[in-house]
């Protein structure tokens, strides 16, 4: 029996999204919503494109990791219970350019996100051959936490202040924490930030042994098809005060931008020269996509092969 047997599969598996987690170079908590793809053997299969290396990176340094399943949209579960899963994890340096070994992971992909089938098509191929060019992640859990979603609220989200990150995390009615526990491995919850004079205070829950360092607060979105996605990381330091826990902010990261119709340039851009330098430090030629076996698979999802 596989450890992650002791969670329910059918509710992580309806998931689209979980929010991982690896260590930066200061040790930092960094947290991004991606998919996950359970395998039979109890590991999960998650994936990261050449221009966003950096979780690759980080855990080739240090291999701790956390997952959250814990927002369900999509999944058509309601009151999903959250499922976190604390692990460790191997990614190889090697470049895939073609679905051999992942089938079932781009087959998800293609029936959850159908715009994504139009990625493959010859008019996307120039731009978007760096989303295919991709490090495969494998996530053996060592430990496995089903909590109870966060009780709804009345309440609006905390308005915007001087904070830094007060803007981003006030549009979202909650918030993902990473912080690290003891041992220093990642943890995550998702909490409600509330701003004070100091900072962002957060609720833990107890299965969360969160302790003050290095920390981030994670806020992101998309609809029911995997698309109009946004994601935000308010980066800082976790510290004790009188009533808890409260996130310092000292600065936010908006990858994808920050809505701007302006900013689909600027992303394409910024992928391709994150992907050409990491060929250029590895001396590599800039790989060919297996662009017919992707087409296929996302054939297979328009006539509604099942995942």
């Amino acid at each position: 029996m596989a450890l992650l047997d002791s969670a329910p599969l059918d509710v992580l598996d309806a998931y689209r999204t979980c929010e991982f987690a690896t260590l930066g170079r200061d040790g930092t908590p960094l947290a991004w919503p991606t998919a996950v793809r359970r395998r039979p053997d109890g590991t999960l299969l998650l994936s990261t494109s050449l221009a966003f290396a950096q979780k690759a990176l980080n855990i080739r340094r240090d291999g701790r990791v956390a997952l959250l399943f814990s927002d369900p949209t999509g999944s058509g579960l309601e009151k999903a219970p959250q499922i976190f899963v604390g692990g460790h994890a191997d990614c190889p340096d090697e470049i895939m350019t073609g679905p051999q070994g992942a089938e079932d992971y781009w087959r998800m992909l293609f029936e959850r996100q159908p715009h994504s089938r139009s990625y493959v098509t010859a008019p996307m191929r120039l731009m978007m051959d760096w989303y295919y060019l991709r490090l495969l992640i494998t996530v053996t859990p060592d430990q496995v936490v089903v909590r109870s979603p966060l009780p709804a609220s009345e309440a609006p989200a905390a308005a915007a202040g001087d904070l830094v990150g007060a803007a981003q995390l006030a549009r979202f009615p909650t918030a993902v924490l990473a912080a690290r526990d003891a041992t220093g491995a990642p943890v995550l919850a998702r909490t409600r930030p509330v701003p004070t004079g100091e900072g962002f205070a957060v609720d833990a829950p107890a299965d969360c042994p969160a302790v003050p360092g290095p920390a981030a607060l994670l806020v992101h979105r998309h609809d029911e098809r995997l698309n109009h996605m946004h994601n935000a990381l308010v980066r800082g330091e976790l510290r004790e005060s009188g009533s808890g826990l409260v996130l310092v902010p000292a600065k936010v990261v908006e990858p994808m931008g920050s809505g701007r119709v302006s900013d689909a340039v600027s992303v394409l851009r910024t992928t391709k020269r994150a992907t050409d330098r990491y060929l250029h430090r590895r001396g590599l030629p800039r790989p060919r996509v297996q662009w017919s076996e992707f087409r296929t698979l996302a054939q297979e999802a328009r006539r509604g092969v099942r995942t």
